[in-house]
This record gives structure tokens, C-alpha cells and sequence, in this order.
């Protein structure tokens, strides 16, 4: 039978796309209508158009399906119109297990983030079960994800329907497109233009393996339950010097208190407004980076089998597609 991928086109879904089809699987890709389907080219899936917010066009698409990869999700860390970003992450993501469960299709993996996740104040690894609450999201992203997650559990019970929660770290590596929030200070620290950093962490990850991470937990994940699919915690200053080795670049030095970027980041976002185009700093970027960002993969290692590669690999895949697209 046939395994459907929402958001199939994109970053995350495109690697989740190559994994199954690697694994022998049939793919079908649910993707928009207007969507950039470039990281589907070559690629042997059956297409179906429609929208994960027009509930007619995912029940076409979810016949005959065994399992339903739901990975789309609107991911941006600003947005001039928070409702549009909930009817998406929210309500879309309600709509994707109505539809599953009129099709019989026999098992969910909804993708999730870290970022719904608590974080520990002495800046250890947190897990699934760090205590996190809505007044500790950061932004519109945040609070739409954490709603969304809360809001598939919820519908999962009323349905009697088999979910399984991944929660991918801070993947990067090809295929990244748009770019992500996270791709985008790659490709800018690979160009020279960050110059400075502020005391933050990331926890990173290959693309590729958070989507065998999507495959295990598809295969081996406990109904209900939900895991983290991470790599290596480390610092900002770490990463762009990963990147800036492999670029032949000189490191960026120059730490700077996040303080300072605050008017950087409104600034951008009042130019935003004006212009109509995504700010390279945001408000709710600087506000997160006061934290840092660190995550335990032990219980998905220890339940799937999960395993993830050293993230300079992840750093040095990123940099080669952002180069051999034009991007660099």
C-alpha cells in the first residue's frame, strides 16, 4: 500500500520522501497547488494536489494509504498574520487525522518540534518530559506548534486513532529550499554576513537522519507517545566556525550581548512591514537565543534504534546544495 507524505515538497517531507522510497516504499506527495516542487524532481511518487486546510482534497488523497506521514507545517519565526500561521499548524494538522481516520488509514507520524518542548534553566539536554507550559513559547511558531500537538493528542483520543509523535531538533543539511530559519544562517554565515553571535545553542541534525527517525518511529514508535529526533547540542559560536572551515572563511569573533540585537531585530521587522519581505532578525529570534536549545535523543535511541551522524557532516551537505543550487 501506498504511504502519503504532507508537505512532501519541502525541507524535512522531501527527506522523509527519500527515505521511504529508498526502504522500497510507494510515496504519494500532498503538496499545494503553488508549491516549489523542485525537491521532488526525479523522484517516483504519485502526486496529489490540495491544501492540509480544505478537508475534501485530503480525504482524495488518503484512500488506499497505509500510513500518513503529516510533516507539513508553516515554519517561520515571523509572520504578519499569526491567524493564517494557526489555521495552518493547528486546525490543519486536526483536519490531517479527521481524514485519516475516514480513510482507515492504520498509523499517523505527525511531526512536531522541539519547540514544544520545555528547557532546563541549568542549560542540560531537556527530554520529552521537561515541563513546558504555553506561557513559555516564544513567538507565533512556537505557540502554534505546541497548540497543534496539544490538539492532535487530544483529536487522537476522540478517534480512537494510532499517532505517533516526532519532535525533530534543528535538522539542516540539502534540500533546504526556502531557507528555514536555521538554513538561512548557514547559507548567511557561508556568505560572510554574520560577523558577530550572541550566547545561544542549537541542537543539530542531519535532515536525512530525522527522517529515517520518521521511518523508525512509523515502525517501532509506541501508539500516543511522543520523540525527540536530535544530534549534537552546540553553541552558535561552534557552528559558524564549523561553517566558516568549510567555507575557507575566517571565524566570526566578535560576541555580542543580546541586548544590542533587540533594535537590529525591530528594526528589521519595521522595515518588513514596509517591504513586504521576511526580516533577516526577528524579535521573537533574539528572544529565543537567550536560551540555549539543548535536547536528548536517548529515548527514541533507545526505543527506535535511532542514531544520528557527527553534524559537521550535516553543516558541510547544507553548504555543497546551498552551492551547487546557486545559492552561494
Amino acid at each position: 500500500m501506498t504511504m502519503l507524505v504532507t508537505g512532501a515538497n519541502g525541507f524535512v517531507g522531501a527527506a522523509v520522501v527519500r527515505a521511504l522510497l529508498a526502504s522500497g516504499e510507494r510515496v504519494r506527495a500532498f503538496v499545494r497547488a503553488s508549491s516549489d516542487r523542485r525537491n521532488l524532481d526525479g523522484l517516483d511518487v504519485e502526486i496529489a494536489v490540495g491544501d492540509i486546510r480544505e478537508p475534501a482534497t485530503l480525504a482524495a488523497a488518503m484512500q488506499g494509504c497505509r500510513a500518513v506521514f503529516h510533516v507539513a507545517a508553516d515554519y517561520r519565526l515571523w509572520v504578519p498574520n499569526a491567524d493564517a500561521m494557526l489555521a495552518t499548524n493547528v486546525q490543519g494538522s486536526i483536519n490531517v487525522l479527521d481524514a485519516a481516520a475516514a480513510a482507515g488509514v492504520a498509523r499517523v507520524v505527525y511531526t512536531s518540534s522541539v519547540a514544544t518542548l520545555g528547557l532546563r534553566k541549568d542549560r542540560g539536554p531537556a527530554d520529552e518530559e521537561t515541563p513546558v507550559t504555553l506561557d513559555d513559547m516564544i513567538g507565533t511558531y512556537k505557540r502554534s506548534k505546541y497548540l497543534a500537538e496539544q490538539a492532535v493528542a487530544r483529536r487522537a483520543r476522540e478517534l480512537g486513532l494510532d499517532v505517533v509523535t516526532v519532535n525533530p531538533s534543528t535538522p539542516i543539511g540539502p534540500g533546504d529550499i526556502k531557507p528555514t530559519p536555521t538554513g538561512r544562517i548557514i547559507l548567511d554565515a557561508a556568505l560572510g554576513r554574520i560577523p558577530a553571535f550572541v550566547d545561544t545553542g542549537l541542537n543539530l541534525v542531519h535532515v536525512d537522519d530525522v527522517a529515517r527517525g520518521h521511518l523508525l518511529a512509523l515502525e517501532k514508535g509506541r501508539r500516543g507517545e511522543r520523540y525527540i529526533l536530535g544530534g549534537r547540542d552546540m553553541s552558535l559560536e561552534r557552528i559558524l566556525a564549523i561553517v566558516a572551515e568549510r567555507c575557507g572563511r575566517p571565524r566570526p569573533k566578535v560576541k555580542l550581548p543580546h541586548w544590542l540585537v533587540y533594535p537590529i531585530a525591530a528594526g528589521s521587522e519595521l522595515a518588513a512591514r514596509i517591504t513586504g519581505r521576511e526580516p533577516r532578525v526577528t524579535l521573537d529570534g533574539v528572544r529565543m537565543s537567550t536560551k540555549h536549545m539543548y535536547f536528548s535523543s536517548a529515548k527514541a535511541e533507545r526505543e527506535l534504534g535511532y542514531t544520528w551522524r557527527d553534524p559537521a557532516e550535516a553543516v558541510a551537505d547544507a553548504i555543497d546544495w546551498f552551492a551547487r543550487n546557486g545559492y552561494l
